[in-house]
Order: C-alpha cells, then sequence, then structure tokens
C-alpha cells in the first residue's frame, strides 16, 4: 500500500493572507518528475506561489487547435471554453484563479507585439480546481502567474505531481481529514503515427483506484491504516458532504477528427475515468476535460471509437501517475 499523505484541513479563519498580503514572486514548479512527449508544437509550463502552495499549469499551442470541452459535475469553474484555442490554463484557487489564464492571454498579446487584428487573436480556456481545503490562507493564482507559467512553457516534457495546478490538489475527500494530497498526472503514448498526451489535475471528491480495484489515494481511516470505498461511508450514512473539488483534464492528439469525432472523443474519455475516480462528476465536482487535436495525421483504420478506447488507458495511467 502507498504510504498515507494526509491533509491538516484549513481553518478557514478570516483575514487570512491573500495575494496583496505578501510579496508573492512566480516560482518553478518541476514537480518529482516529468513526463515524456512527442508533440512538437505543443509546449508545457508551470508555476507556483510556494506561500500558497498554489499554481497552475499551461498547455500551449502557438498554431492554434481545435477544442472540445466536456464539463460535467455540479460546481464548473471555467472560462472561454472555445472551440479553438493557442492555450490552455489549469489553475487553483477556485473562482479567483480563473485570473491566471487572463495572465496566459496578456502575455500572448505582448508577444504579438499587441497586434488585435481579427485573426491575430489568441485564445485561452481556463479551468480551476479549488485548492484551499488543506491551506489557511487565500493565495491564488493571478494573471503575473499565468504569465510566469507560459514563459516556463517547454516542449516535450510534461512536470507531474505536487505542482503546477496540483500543488495543493487532494483526493478522497469523504470527510476533509481523511483525504490525501495527489497531485497532477501525465502519460503520453502512440499508436502508430497517432500520438495522445494525456493530463490531469486530481482534486476529486472521490478516490483514486488502480486496475486491480485498489484503492492508491483517497479517504485513508488513520486508525484503521485501510483506505475506504466511498460507497461504504454513504451507506453508513456517516460520509459528510464536501465542498470545493474538481479533476482537470487535457487531451491532446494529432489525430485528424471531424468535430463530432473530436466531441466524442472527449465525452468518451472523460467518461471513461469514472474507473480511476470514484465517486466521479458529482455534485461537488466541476470535472472539466479539454480535448485538442493538431490535426496532423489521418486515423488510418483506426476508428474514433478505438482512438477513444486507447486513449482511456492513457487516462487512467495519468490519473494513477498523479496520484503516486
Amino acid at each position: 500500500m502507498t504510504a498515507p499523505r494526509l491533509v491538516t484541513p484549513s481553518t478557514f479563519a478570516p483575514d487570512a493572507p491573500a495575494n496583496g498580503d505578501l510579496p508573492l514572486v512566480p516560482q518553478p514548479s518541476p514537480g518529482r518528475d516529468a513526463v515524456a512527449f512527442d508533440l512538437p508544437g505543443v509546449l508545457v509550463g508551470t508555476a507556483e506561489y510556494a506561500e500558497g502552495p498554489t499554481g497552475c499549469t499551461v498547455v500551449h499551442i502557438p498554431a492554434g487547435a481545435r477544442t472540445a470541452v466536456d464539463a460535467r459535475g455540479g460546481a464548473v469553474g471555467m472560462s472561454g471554453g472555445y472551440e479553438f484555442n493557442h492555450a490552455i490554463c489549469l489553475a487553483g484557487g477556485s473562482v479567483y484563479g480563473l485570473a491566471a489564464a487572463a495572465g496566459v492571454s496578456a502575455e500572448l498579446l505582448a508577444r504579438r507585439h499587441n497586434r488585435v487584428n481579427w485573426d491575430e487573436l489568441q485564445l485561452v480556456s481556463g479551468a480551476v480546481v479549488y485548492d484551499f481545503s488543506p491551506r489557511d490562507n487565500a493565495i491564488h493564482p493571478d494573471a503575473e502567474l499565468g504569465r510566469a507559467a507560459l514563459r516556463n512553457a517547454r516542449e516535450g516534457l510534461f512536470p507531474v505531481g505536487r505542482c503546477g495546478a496540483g500543488a495543493s490538489s487532494s483526493v478522497g475527500k469523504v470527510e476533509l481529514p481523511r483525504a490525501e494530497f495527489a497531485g497532477q498526472g501525465a502519460a503520453f503514448r502512440t499508436v502508430g503515427e497517432i500520438k495522445i498526451l494525456f493530463a490531469t489535475v486530481l482534486n476529486a471528491i472521490g478516490v483514486v483506484v488502480d486496475r486491480d480495484g485498489t484503492i492508491v489515494r483517497g479517504n485513508y481511516r488513520a486508525d484503521e491504516g485501510t483506505r475506504c470505498h466511498p460507497h461504504l461511508d454513504y451507506a453508513d450514512g456517516v460520509a459528510a458532504a464536501v465542498h470545493g473539488n474538481t479533476t482537470l483534464s487535457v487531451l491532446v492528439t494529432n489525430a485528424r477528427l471531424t468535430d463530432r469525432e473530436l466531441c466524442q472523443l472527449g465525452r468518451q474519455v472523460h467518461s471513461s475515468m469514472h474507473r480511476g475516480i470514484q465517486p466521479f462528476h458529482t455534485q461537488n465536482d466541476g470535472d472539466v476535460l479539454f480535448a485538442l487535436t493538431t490535426d496532423e495525421v489521418d486515423l488510418n483504420g483506426l476508428k474514433p471509437t478505438g482512438l477513444g478506447a486507447i486513449a482511456s488507458e492513457v487516462a487512467w495511467d495519468a490519473i494513477l501517475c498523479g496520484a503516486l
């Protein structure tokens, strides 16, 4: 069994320090490791405020990519939601963290030398997780942190662990004292010429489950030294309704798909994630998946449903990566 990584629940005291109370400086957010991927023209950057800790993760595609958004659960926090994007910004800080996406947009404008012709506009969509539960401050990703994450973006490596938007993310929040820190995970796979990158920020009310059904992170009972499936707590009537959750995911492929196929790919893969996160898409979650394609390679015999099935396994790999 993986060693427990329990959170200390916030006291939610009034007048907790916020961004204007401290001289915050964006810091690199490399995580415990990085997952290598081969998708030319796709860059990933992270940054954090260690004082939170809280951070953001940016997936930048300078050429732009068609996008399908699948948003589920009862508490979605999202901006943009465009059908074409040059960047996706995932951030902590709940609704206040949406400012990070505005910072990414501002940085892209500066890189275009403030050109605002219609065909020069840079589109950025963002989504946030509620990561205040394990910390006693109101520090949140802002425009400057979003700028920093974009400036840190590089090809070929996706930082994983407690970094970027996953700096203070946690899972298994049937009751806050049983929650465990998780983080962001990523996985990459090729099938012939087709490439699939999947990344996720784990901040679910549910626990993380591996392929043999073992709970690997969340809902840890310290008195017993075990992890319990949430449905047992709900059945016994001892589970509280913990607010402030959400799992954010980004899928990037080079497969050429129609708009309808891309939309269905996002739905199929997002639906599959319930195998690794249980329960998922609850009233107290705001799960969002962004599915992007760079439209470079034909499926060449592989059906869209088959691509979805493969991508769903990559997604499960990313979930387990984020729970390490």
